[in-house]
């Protein structure tokens, strides 16, 4: 054994509470006291394993340093992937940290040294619930779950594949929780506190499985930490801080009804940490010697209070190894490698220790096979098959319509991996196993039907688990997580880590870029002959599941038997029946930690916004100075007042002829008039411009359509004839061009492939088709225009007095008759943005306050689309519901309107403290108002894809009430019948054909397969008929 205190670990002298090394070994993190807040650091291994590498300065010590915790930092703990961190310190909070890509080395903030960060980690979630100190953390195999205890009593359990989602929260201790530990088989999770006792809690339905007091009565006084560990074959636990006659002992608790026969005993003092080694041992055998069959063994490190450590072996009486006085003060964690050969110790004193041991002091370590039989032995079956019956009931098929549907859907994605052409698809590996290709097995599987008879002497046949054996695709409802492996290559990605299987998670097979799968193109010989040797051990044999028991389930494909380097004591089984991925793969990440592209964006109004004055009071108050001329009644110029807009024109002075004063007697206010004229002119004073209007340019140009390719040039004033100015719009449409003339100058011009409009400063609105033909006779608009639309065969205009109009030129009528924008322009400041005019004449009005609006002809009114500042947008959270096939919707006027901030809020949702139900509620609001909004858009493709990705929403949350609706509304009634007001489609869409589309998403969680196969059989039945 080798001993050795690297002096340059340090959090500047203050005390090191925790320590864990990463899974691959090549770097380890301690959390501790910084200056004034909580510090996490992480560490290069290499100067600590080779002294060279020490005293090599090119090779950098420190990776990093994260001061994010406002307060001591009691544990830090890789997740068994290696791709996180996790950190829980006095601020009350859980952080974890992953790593981003490097900017380039940033130093430390504050200090006055050049300690630069080589590796950047940032802190990717913040788990907010605890009351109280974190004190200790934990991720459960395969990083399904974390776990976190606190000085308020408490264990919080959140889904790590969906931060910050809140499992449960596990009550019951009377003191602080201090330490924390997972029952390497996932079965249960133990937890110690100061309360003299340590509980153990099921993971099936979160409740007390046995509350073990005995050990603890006597105990007096506390400690900083109370870190309990389970041994890697699950059998044993060994607690901290017990009492056995008055002296200290760290006591081991047998799985096998929670017996406490037994203790190490020795230290002089409170033990404070007890961590077993990841591996399991056999003795060494002497070379010559015949070999002897010995029991596997464990091996456990105890620290205490006396600052001094233990190594234990579980075959030996006594301690392997006692350390005394290796620190100056008390022991606060130990941390071992994967390997199983070192181990990192840390102490309040600020120091860390590294011990060393050989294999002639320990051991032979176990291969992942044996360690697999010694579980296979013990609990009869493989580790990854979860241990809730309630999952387990899920992945069972009960009829033919859903196994044919699945078969499919693995024929299907077979079919798209070949054709994404050579690099992507799987070798032929992929479905062949132990020379039987995977169809044969699911044949002889199927012959193998096992019948049964009842009491009353009928024929049973036991449901068996198909167990996806066909594809390495999960089903992602399990734990609404995005299926980690690509279909196809599931065998061939996990032969590649057994191949290398002592080296670390982190290293590809050699000859690969790390961008890369790691995909064997052709099984090296080893592989063959190691498929081969272990035949016997891979006969398929089904799994029975019976209401009695559970049938030991042998390997089915190599991923059974697959080394799960990522978990100490672990076995990777069969992780599609979990829909656990195994996490040997730092590539992918669950979709629910991707960090967003885009930043926040907020669109807050700046301006100060003074109350509104009444306009209307204020022009009713002057005396209208009006000039008559022939009789004409003309106001005089007003000087348009800039607006703080985003449109790039001014507002021109212009002269305004007085509509007829019973266009809007509500506004015209009560004052004497002496005069009918005068009494109009001052109804007209009353139309406020509440808009602004396009300057007028000598000439422009402006192309209004790609697809064929429309250009219009305008130029005013072109010549004078007869004392009038006439204005030229020349057009050019696939290189021919026709040009018109217009008796007055031309303000706005716009355009589609079909129609062309254009509006003069006399207010006449002129449309022409593409050939320049003249469609409407001119329309006279009652106030100028501010904007000018033209879609299809539609054209809009909005105009400076708030009005909005729509014609369809095919049919030569209106759609939206001068229909007033008063009702959403609230407040004196806020003004029309945006505007647009969707390809089905759907008008749309974007405002300076975010809000955004559609004028509906079918509900005639006007409906909110998109708002900028909606609360639902920034915490809604359904990108694990967004399908990688669907093209995102990007370009339809809903898009346009919501603009980035549909990704600005994603970043919220990740660091926002909301609990799930409530973000839960949030998303589902958000889809639905989404939906809505394509909806009375009348977007087609917008519809289709939020309704898709409403529907993963439902399936993922567990919505049955909701789904089966929504299949009710797509499906109709089977019967026809007159009272029936069911309209077959929508948007143009078959509605019938939405429901084909959504039924393979119900599919895919077997939880809702009564609903899939009920519907699938009336679709059936109608494509029947």
């Amino acid at each position: 054994m080798k001993l050795l205190k690297p002096s340059w670990v340090s959090h500047n002298g203050k005390p090191i509470f925790s320590v864990d090394i990463h899974p691959d070994g090549t770097k380890f993190a301690t959390g501790g006291q910084g200056e004034d807040s909580g510090k996490v650091m992480i560490w290069n291994m290499a100067p600590v394993l080779r002294e060279e590498d020490e005293k090599n300065d090119n090779i950098p010590k420190m990776l990093c340093q994260m001061d994010n915790h406002l307060a001591c930092v009691n544990c830090v703990r890789w997740s068994n992937n290696g791709l996180y961190l996790a950190s829980g310190g006095d601020d009350k909070l859980v952080m974890v940290w992953k790593r981003a890509a490097l900017i380039g080395p940033s130093t430390v903030f504050g200090s006055s040294t050049k300690l630069a960060n080589v590796e950047q980690w940032r802190c990717v979630t913040i788990l907010r619930n605890h009351t109280g100190d974190v004190m200790d953390v934990a991720w459960s195999p395969h990083d399904v779950w974390l776990a976190s205890c606190s000085v308020d009593n408490t264990i919080v359990i959140w889904n790590a594949r969906k931060f910050p989602e809140m499992v449960t929260c596990l009550r019951g201790h009377t003191g602080l929780v201090k330490g924390l530990t997972w029952d390497p088989v996932g079965k249960y999770i133990a937890s110690q506190a100061d309360d003299h006792s340590l509980k153990v809690w099921r993971t099936v339905d979160w409740q007390m499985d046995a509350n073990i007091t005995k050990p603890f009565t006597e105990c007096g006084g506390t400690t900083h930490v109370l870190r309990l560990s389970w041994s890697p074959d699950g059998q044993y636990l060994v607690s901290a801080h017990a009492m056995n006659n008055s002296g200290p002992t760290a006591q081991i608790v047998e799985r096998d009804g929670w017996k406490t026969n037994m203790d190490f005993v020795g230290h002089r003092k409170a033990v404070t940490v007890v961590k077993f080694n990841p591996k399991i041992f056999k003795k060494k055998q002497k070379n010559g010697s015949s070999p002897k069959p010995s029991a596997p063994y464990c091996c456990c490190a105890v620290g205490s209070k006396d600052r001094s450590l233990s190594v234990w072996l579980t075959s030996l009486k006594r301690p392997l190894v006692v350390i005394h006085d290796l620190f100056d003060k008390s022991i606060m964690d130990i941390s071992w490698t994967l390997t199983g050969l070192g181990m990192l110790v840390c102490s309040m004193d600020g120091t860390v220790a590294y011990l060393d041991f050989s294999l002639d002091e320990l051991g032979d370590p176990l291969n992942e096979e044996e360690k697999n039989t010694i579980h296979q032995n013990i609990y009869g079956k493989s580790l990854a098959i979860t241990n809730m019956e309630a999952q387990l009931s899920t992945t069972i098929i009960e009829n033919p319509e859903m196994l044919k549907y699945q078969q499919e859907r693995q024929t299907t994605t077979q079919a798209s991996m070949a054709a994404a052409g050579p690099e992507s698809s799987a070798p032929k590996v992929n479905s062949v196993m132990n020379g039987e290709s995977l169809e044969d097995i699911r044949k002889n599987l199927l012959k193998k039907q096992v019948e049964t008879r009842t009491a009353d002497g009928r024929r049973r046949i036991t449901p068996l688990c198909i167990a996806q054996l066909d594809t390495g695709d999960f089903s992602p409802a399990l734990f609404n997580s995005v299926p980690i492996l690509p279909s196809g290559s599931s065998i061939s990605n996990q032969l590649a880590p057994q191949l290398n299987s002592d080296s670390s998670p982190g290293q590809m097979p050699s000859g690969l870029r790390p961008g890369q799968d790691p995909v064997l193109t052709s099984p090296p010989n080893s592989a063959t002959r190691g498929l081969e040797d272990h035949k016997d051990s891979m006969k398929a044999t089904l799994l029975l599941t019976s209401a009695s028991k559970i049938e030991p389930m042998k390997a089915l494909d190599s991923r059974f038997t697959e080394r799960s380097k990522a978990t100490p004591g672990v076995t990777a089984a069969i992780a599609s029946t979990a829909g656990l991925a195994p996490l040997d793969r730092p590539k992918e990440t669950p979709a629910a930690l991707k960090e967003p592209k885009s930043k926040e964006e907020t669109s807050s109004d700046s301006e100060d916004r003074t109350p509104a004055i009444n306009k209307n009071l204020a022009l009713a108050k002057r005396k209208p100075e009006l000039l008559t001329d022939g009789g004409e009644v003309v106001e005089k110029k007003k000087k348009g007042r800039p607006r703080k807009d985003k449109m790039p024109s001014l507002p021109q002075p212009f002269t305004q002829i007085t509509p007829p004063a019973e266009r809007e007697p509500s506004r015209a206010p009560a004052i004497p008039a002496p005069t009918a004229a005068a009494a109009a002119a001052a109804a007209a004073t009353t139309t406020i411009l509440r808009l602004p209007t396009p300057s007028m340019k000598k000439s422009f140009s402006l192309q209004v359509s790609m697809e064929p390719s429309v250009f219009l040039e305008v130029e005013n004033e072109l010549t004078v004839v007869a004392g009038s100015k006439l204005s030229q719009l020349r057009c050019t449409r696939d290189g021919r061009d026709w040009s018109t003339l217009l008796p007055s100058s031309v303000m706005a011009a716009a355009g589609s492939s079909d129609v062309l409009a254009v509006v003069c400063v006399d207010r006449m609105l002129s449309v022409f088709s593409a050939c320049g033909r003249r469609l409407l006779p001119s329309i006279q608009l009652a106030t100028p225009v501010s904007a000018l639309h033209c879609s299809a065969h539609f054209v809009m205009v909005l105009t400076a007095g708030a009005t909005l109009s729509v014609w369809d030129v095919h049919k030569h009528k209106a759609v939206v008759k001068n229909e007033s924008l008063q009702n959403i322009l609230s407040g004196a400041d806020t003004t029309v943005s945006q505007s647009l005019l969707t390809p089905q004449g759907v008008p749309v009005v974007g405002l300076s306050n975010g809000k955004s609006y559609c004028f509906s002809c079918a509900l005639e009114s006007w409906t909110l689309v998109a708002d900028k500042g909606d609360s639902l947008v920034q915490c809604a959270d359904f990108r694990s519901c967004m399908a990688s096939h669907d093209a995102p919707a990007s370009s339809g006027p809903l898009a346009v309107m919501q603009g980035r901030n549909l990704s600005a809020g994603r970043l919220a949702s990740r660091l926002s403290s909301t609990p799930h139900h409530l973000q839960q509620s949030m998303t589902m609001a958000f889809l639905e108002n989404q939906l809505a909004s394509a909806l009375m858009l009348q977007s087609a493709q917008e519809y289709r894809y939020w309704l898709l990705i409403y529907a993963r929403f439902l399936v993922n949350e567990g919505s049955e009430f909701r789904l089966r609706e929504l299949c009710k509304e797509l499906l109709g009634p089977v019967h026809k019948s007159a009272a029936s007001s069911w309209e077959p489609t929508t948007l143009g869409l078959q509605k019938r054909e939405l429901l084909r589309e959504v039924l393979p998403v119900i599919g895919e969680n077997l939880r809702f397969q009564r609903l899939f196969t009920e519907y699938q059989d009336q679709l059936e039945l109608l494509r029947g008929k």
